[in-house]
């Protein structure tokens, strides 16, 4: 078996099912800054009060597994991101602080306090997240497998292209997601703001996607290269088909999940892309999923215990949500 692309594969989908599912509640996070209503914040976060912390799981096995079974990767990751990776961190632990104390606030001026705190807690998350993102897209400067590069070689323009771009896209996420959750008028609210987020949204994921391929040339050739571009080109093609079905859904007062599903829909299309782009590097320009891997025994010791534990949290996140489905209505109080 080739274990280190298995456990690649188990890796990309766990950082995507973060993504995907996290990326909605720091979505509602985010929208605090448009939303000024108590009634309609406690609305928005009781939407999300009983799957959040779960949904970060993922995040977890992410992180464990790059540390067990590429220990090179994140030996050379970790250096070179630091920054990014405290301040989505700080932004994680802060947000779910705030989560908790905005239900035990006795005063209105404690309530906003927190409210802010979250709002500011999931937009810092958000942004350290794509900020680490575009750093390890653009190249990590790499010397006998060691990070050589400096505290700020991260720091470029197009990671804060690709930080704002993730916060817009979690927005995104998190507008369609109370679209789908609740009535009323926060759910046109929120339609509204899907639509301007989504229009944000697609012309980032343009310049993004643009900008990409000058990084490396590597990805230029895999996107713009004879014959890879007959491959390639379906990506772009959808990410285009989505985007209309979402602009329509957004418009259609009786379409409530469909707008959500283009949203993950988009995101899980980027997600593939980037997987073209890096497809086989663990840390670009030169640090491929063979070179970064754990010694064969360890990986297959490891296969062991994910192969119960995937489906372990496949199951009760399923169920979280089962249990849970349907509108969230006013005056329904989070304990």
């Amino acid at each position: 078996m080739d274990l280190p692309l298995i456990w690649a594969g188990l890796i990309a989908f766990a950082v995507l099912a973060y993504v995907v599912l996290d990326g909605f509640d720091l979505g509602v996070g985010i929208l605090f800054c448009v939303e000024h209503d108590a009634h309609d914040r406690d609305t928005m976060v009781n939407s999300i009060a009983p799957v959040w912390d779960g949904n970060e799981t993922w995040l977890v096995l992410g992180g464990g597994g790059l540390f067990a079974v590429f220990p090179l990767a994140y030996a050379t990751i970790l250096p070179a991101l630091y920054p990014a990776m405290i301040g989505m961190l700080l932004g994680l632990v802060f947000r779910g602080v705030a989560f908790e104390f905005r239900f035990r606030a006795t005063t209105g001026w404690g309530r906003r306090a927190w409210d802010v705190s979250f709002m500011l807690g999931s937009s810092l998350a958000a942004f350290c997240q794509g900020l680490a993102l575009g750093g390890l897209l653009q190249g990590i400067h790499v010397e006998n497998r060691a990070y050589a590069g400096g505290w700020f070689d991260w720091l470029t323009g197009f990671t804060v292209l690709c930080g704002v771009s993730l916060v817009v896209g979690y927005a995104l996420l998190g507008a369609t997601w109370l679209i789908w959750r609740t009535e009323g008028a926060l759910q046109e609210r929120c339609r509204k703001h899907a639509r301007a987020v989504g229009v944000a949204m697609v012309s980032l994921i343009f310049v993004v996607s643009l900008w990409t391929p000058m990084l490396n040339p590597r990805f230029e050739t895999r996107w713009f290269g004879w014959p890879g571009i007959l491959l390639t080109s379906p990506v772009p093609l959808l990410v285009a088909l989505l985007s209309w079905l979402g602009w329509r859904a957004l418009w259609n007062s009786e379409s409530h999940i469909r707008a959500f599903a283009c949203a993950l829909g988009l995101f899980v299309l980027c997600y593939v892309g980037l997987g073209i782009s890096m497809f086989p590097l663990m840390v670009p320009p030169s640090i491929t999923i063979w070179d970064a891997a754990a010694p064969y025994d360890s990986q297959l010791f490891l296969l062991v215990g994910a192969s119960v534990l995937i489906p372990v949290i496949l199951a009760y996140t399923g169920y979280a949500y089962w249990v849970f489905r349907g509108k969230v209505k006013h005056g329904v109080h989070y304990h």
